[in-house]
């Protein structure tokens, strides 16, 4: 499969926000959302998972966290295989990556995708042929 966009958990997560305090963050992360052409990986909806269905104050049921990942993964998403693997070692070792975050490129990059957006790597550093667009670096 491929994208031309891949969205980190971030994404996800923000769009789901109730905290006022991040009604910007939400707005944008829901403009993402929206556009056409963008996947995730397993990881991604796995880390969304656990992060929006957590206690004390989850901010999905299970229920409802499971339709929504169930409606995700009608997009493109990256497998968690051997292949991702050795390229998520490879880009770790070449950009000094934490290994989650090379797994996240890696994956970009699995999906052929030439955007990454995230908060959590460096706006506009390119890895081979993604870049990092932080959406919310002005939110």
């Amino acid at each position: 499969m491929r994208a031309e966009a891949f969205v980190d958990t971030n994404i996800l997560l923000y769009a789901i926000s109730t905290s006022p305090e991040e009604a910007a963050k939400k707005q944008r992360a829901r403009e993402i959302l929206a556009l056409p052409g963008w996947g995730l990986s397993i990881q991604v909806l796995q880390e969304f998972y656990v992060n929006a269905t957590c206690p004390p104050q989850p901010a999905m049921r299970h229920e409802d966290a499971e339709a929504v990942i169930r409606q995700l993964l009608l997009r493109p998403a990256a497998d968690s295989n051997a292949a991702l693997l050795l390229d998520t070692l490879r880009l770790k070792a070449r950009y000094q990556l934490s290994y989650w975050d090379a797994a996240i490129v890696a994956a970009a990059m699995q999906l052929n995708a030439t955007t990454l957006y995230s908060e959590d790597l460096q706006d506009g550093q390119v890895f081979d042929t993604v870049k990092v667009i932080n959406p919310f670096s002005s939110a």
